[in-house]
């Protein structure tokens, strides 16, 4: 079973997409790594090489309870492009099932329509493509069943926001803790 699935693609902002995969396996979160490639190995920006778990093609989404985007470029228009995967988000957006997306990444759920209406963050100068949105400049947002946040600097806010979706907001504050972040007030 993975609760969560995260879609890696070639050029993704690897540190957005790790330590997503990384504080919620701490949490005790399944979450599997899904490559929209042909291939268990995806390169990031900055030419990180990373394993993923699992291939699209061969995966059964049928017991995950959230999907997550990471940014990065080319990454996220690599998302963008990739029709199976915008099929299963829309499905699981019908569904009202989790979907969190960090960075350049809200931009895809912009063009699906999934942000008319609610609130939003991104990656500064990607605003025009939370379409319908309210822009905000939180790390991390929740408005209904969407998640977003903003960037690599915002990626711990972001995956504790997921980890208190999926279990509560006092694992969420432990996970931050046992991994000494602290944001100034």
């Amino acid at each position: 079973m993975s609760r969560v699935c995260i879609f890696f693609a070639p050029g993704l902002e690897e540190i957005e997409g790790l330590t997503v995969v990384d504080l919620l396996r701490r949490a005790d979160i399944p979450v599997r790594i899904v490559s929209i490639s042909d291939t268990l190995e995806v390169t990031g920006a900055h030419g990180i090489h990373i394993t993923a778990d699992a291939c699209f093609a061969d995966t059964d989404f049928s017991d995950t309870e959230m999907l997550v985007l990471p940014g990065g470029a080319p990454g996220t228009c690599n998302l963008n492009a990739c029709e199976p995967l915008k099929a299963l988000l829309k499905d699981f957006y019908d569904k009202g099932k989790y979907i969190g997306a960090i960075c350049a990444a809200p931009m895809v759920l912009g063009h699906l329509g999934f942000l008319e209406g609610r609130k939003a963050t991104c990656y500064p100068g990607f605003e025009k493509d939370l379409i319908g949105a309210a822009h905000v400049t939180d790390d991390a947002v929740v408005d209904g069943h969407i998640i977003t946040s903003r960037g690599l600097g915002t990626a711990i806010e972001f995956a504790a926001a997921l980890i208190g979706l999926l279990t509560d907001k006092a694992t969420a504050e432990d996970i931050k803790k046992s991994v000494m972040y602290t944001k100034e007030k």
